[in-house]
């Protein structure tokens, strides 16, 4: 007997001496190193925000918002160690009561149950283990949990945990898991709630309350009972909260400001830069944009489509539904839902048609009266120049059984609607260093994801002219110098046709200044005008507006804006008119933070200062590349996980090494001075005077229409705002006979700069030194004489103001009607 004693002593003393060794040479080196836990990176989606803090988008499949321990209520921790972890702030981070009950279930059972984990062993194994269930991944969760404890606080290891925790939905930590549910704050949450979440760690995917209420509830009670058992709540509290009904539903990330295109720039640049990484290093990117301003934009956007929409007829349902009358109410919702909202039109089923009303049913809402004045519109489409004769019933129009778009008016009533076939883009910024203000790539994103303001190029037509007037300025000529405005054909021997250009109005005018020519958006005029300071001179200057010239047409095309320009190379350009003459580069990402909220990244970009202009040297390609190159260099280092260099470090070299940046002068002050007094004519007198409603007399802008109306434009600005307007159909469709620049355009421009300039001052810019007001005859274009009754007053470079009188002077170019160009392909 003592024989077999001691050889059990020996026998336990020799497998404890084997299992030491086994634990010091093979266990305890493999695990890894606790530092990365104090420094861990959370997968955190990106997020994207306004200027004004507004969420605009969010990216990543994980949704999580890391917290600190000290903001979680204490009820919320007190329900997780009760259902999870009793003893988690007594216990080494094992709690060998927790395993004897684990080694317990197992002799019983005979099969390998996890269990016996305390909160120390799961954050153990979500950070650096897998989760099989072996022998051996528990011996190295318990050492590493050894590890942990020594190495970190008990509260720094909670706070690992609720952070990583995954809680279904796609929601990993606790104030993620308040989102989703309950579409609250942590500590917004009730008792009820918060046992709802403690108790989901165990079976997230099964036993959370939209995918089972009944296990969620069973699940919920046992923490309840559990808390009640430790005296974390009362009697009381039990029996209220363990009553109350399940209240969660599934709430998707709450978006503040729609601005879809916008919050794609961000995700494409960073992607390109970085790739996947993206998604799940907690990236917050605050952009330009103003919430005030983008939702006029959208909003002004959407009216002038759906306005341009109505004026030339109905194109009829988009689906239709027989035998509507057998159709349960839970049929026709499952039938609506398969039809996207898009841009606040909802899809409804026409469910009765009456004499001059019709009777549908929105999804969600329920049934809605269409009354005679929002039907009456809809006279059937035949083309973009013709329209069907107007509907006298509501029969004539739609039938029980139609699907169809229908928007609630201001009023609140419901109106007949459809999706625009004709698409259109707006883009506005701060001329004084190009940040983005707002931003509209589309009718609706989820329509068409094609940004039609950085990818659509198009001819700009005449919105181009006031290059070309600028470099007529430069080369010499005046706002009083006479162009023929005369007929003129060109013969190109390579073409059959000859080219003919004429004015919109199809009359000619004769010896006009150019003033009145750019107000009026005279064609003949333009064209001669480019013939006379040449081509090559045109395109030199014209580069100084940001245009590669490369991809400009070099023949008299140009004049009438053939070339194919993006809004955003128009945006850029005419910027140079609003800031009285310097080169600004467009941008709209302002900073970049991690969720920490440390500075990867601040914006720097180039800034108009008229004093500081001489100071400058000319603008390089190295100076355009370096706020994209800083970017690039802070998120290869912020987002590469092994970099042992501090961030920080670099973030505080980057900043203080970098000097504000001056934007280049690239046209000087009078020759812009001159130009927009011409395109603040254009709004007072010309193709603009729509934008008169605004009463205001600090605007510029001049209207854009190209050959057949396949484009309208409207680009205008003051010194505060520059904002561009197009519209036009991705198949380069015509817009009709009537749909020029000033009809389907402009009313984007005025809506939008009614609500970005309220509050704002007129803003022109200073004049400059170097120009003179002289009086003039309005039909020679020369000085007036003293006793001329219609002399007006014009500006004038000093150098270049007239000192003759004359009776009658011959316009300055005048081609005879044989004179050879070459021939655009396509014409305005």
């Amino acid at each position: 007997m003592l024989r077999f004693f001691f050889n059990f002593l020996l026998s336990i003393m020799v497998f404890g001496i084997i299992s030491v060794v086994i634990v010091s040479w093979y266990i305890v080196p493999g695990l890894p190193d606790i530092e990365t836990l104090k420094d861990v990176r959370m997968q955190v989606p990106l997020r994207v925000y306004s200027a004004d803090s507004s969420l605009i988008a969010e990216f990543g499949e994980k949704r999580r918002t890391p917290i600190q321990i000290e903001d979680v209520q204490i009820k919320l921790i007190e329900a997780f160690l009760a259902a999870e972890d009793d003893r988690f702030y007594e216990h080494p981070g094992v709690d060998w009561h927790g395993i004897a009950r684990a080694v317990y279930s197992l002799i019983k059972t005979g099969s390998k149950k996890q269990g016996g984990s305390t909160i120390t062993m799961q954050v153990a194994r979500n950070f650096f283990l897998s989760r099989e269930k072996t022998y051996l991944r528990k011996l190295n969760e318990i050492f590493l949990s050894f590890k942990i404890e020594r190495e970190l606080s008990k509260n720094a290891i909670l706070e690992l945990y609720l952070n990583k925790i995954y809680l279904g939905q796609r929601a990993y930590g606790v104030a993620a898991a308040a989102q989703v549910y309950y579409g609250k704050d942590i500590n917004s949450l009730n008792l009820a709630q918060i046992a709802m979440i403690a108790g989901l760690p165990k079976a997230p995917s099964t036993t959370n309350p939209i995918r089972n209420a009944e296990r969620a509830m069973t699940r919920r009670n046992y923490v309840l009972q559990r808390m009640l058992t430790l005296s974390h709540i009362t009697e009381e509290e039990y029996k209220e909260a363990s009553e109350s009904t399940i209240s969660a539903s599934l709430h998707t990330t709450t978006i503040d400001i729609e601005a879809p295109y916008i919050a794609e720039m961000v995700r494409s640049d960073l992607f390109d830069k970085q790739g996947d990484a993206i998604y799940n290093n907690g990236l917050i990117v605050t952009t330009t944009i103003l919430d005030r301003n983008q939702n006029a934009a959208n909003q002004a956007l959407r009216n002038a489509l759906l306005a341009y929409d109505k004026r030339h007829g109905y194109r009829g349902s988009e689906h239709h539904i027989d035998d509507i009358e057998l159709k349960s109410e839970e049929d026709i919702a499952v039938l609506l839902e398969s039809f996207s909202s898009l841009g606040k039109l909802y899809p409804a089923l026409v469910t009765h048609v009456n004499e001059q009303s019709v009777s549908a049913t929105i999804s969600g809402i329920g049934q809605i009266e269409i009354n005679w004045q929002d039907l009456e519109w809809a006279r059937k489409y035949i083309s973009e120049n013709r329209r069907g004769t107007k509907p006298k019933t509501a029969g004539e129009i739609l039938e029980a059984g139609d699907i169809i778009r229908v928007i609630e008016t201001e009023t609140g009533d419901w109106a007949l609607s459809q999706i625009p076939d004709v698409e259109g883009g707006m883009v506005s910024l701060s001329p004084d260093d190009g940040a983005v203000l707002a931003l509209v790539g589309g009718f609706d994103y989820y329509k068409n994801k094609f940004n039609r303001i950085t990818q659509a190029r198009r001819q700009p037509g005449s919105g181009f002219k006031p290059f070309i007037y600028s470099a007529a300025i430069e080369s010499g000529k005046t706002a009083s110098t006479l162009i023929n405005d005369a007929p003129i054909v060109f013969d190109d021997p390579g073409v059959e046709d000859e080219w003919r250009p004429e004015n919109y109005s199809h009359k000619s005018y004769g010896p006009t200044r150019i003033r009145v020519a750019l107000t009026h958006s005279r064609n003949l005029v333009s064209i001669r005008l480019l013939h006379s300071i040449g081509v090559p001179y045109a395109l030199e200057h014209i580069q100084n507006f940001g245009f590669d010239t490369d991809q400009l047409p070099h023949n008299l095309s140009l004049s009438l804006g053939s070339a194919e320009i993006t809004p955003w190379q128009m945006a850029r350009a005419y910027s140079v008119f609003a800031n009285g003459g310097f080169l600004i580069n467009p941008y709209f990402i302002d900073e970049i933070k991690t969720y920490s909220d440390e500075v990867l990244f601040k914006a720097e970009p180039l800034v108009v200062c008229n004093e500081c202009a001489e100071k400058k040297p000319e603008l390089s390609i190295d100076e355009e590349q370096l706020e994209e190159n800083q970017l690039e260099t802070l998120l290869e280092e912020t987002l590469n996980e092994d970099s042992d260099e501090s961030i920080s470090a670099i973030i505080e070299e980057e900043i203080n090494a970098e000097e504000i940046q001056y934007a280049p002068r690239v046209v000087n002050a009078q020759n812009i001075w001159i130009t927009n007094s011409m395109t603040r004519d254009v709004i007072k007198h010309g193709t603009g005077r729509r934008a008169l409603q605004l009463n205001r007399s600090d605007l510029s802008g001049k209207t854009g229409t190209t050959n057949d109306q396949h484009d309208a434009w409207f680009s205008g600005f003051n010194s505060n705002v520059v904002t561009i307007a197009w519209v036009g159909f991705d198949k380069f469709q015509p817009l009709g006979s009537r749909e020029t620049g000033a009809r389907a355009a402009l009313p984007i421009w005025i809506d939008y700069m009614r609500v970005a300039l309220d509050g704002m001052p007129e803003s022109i810019m200073e004049r400059p030194k170097g120009l003179v007001n002289v009086r003039i005859d309005p039909v020679s274009g020369q000085l007036a004489n003293a006793n001329n009754p219609d002399a007006i007053f014009e500006v004038f470079r000093i150098e270049h103001a007239p000192k003759s009188t004359a009776e009658t002077k011959q316009p300055d170019i005048f081609l005879q009607e044989s004179e050879s160009s070459s021939i655009p392909e396509q014409l305005f």
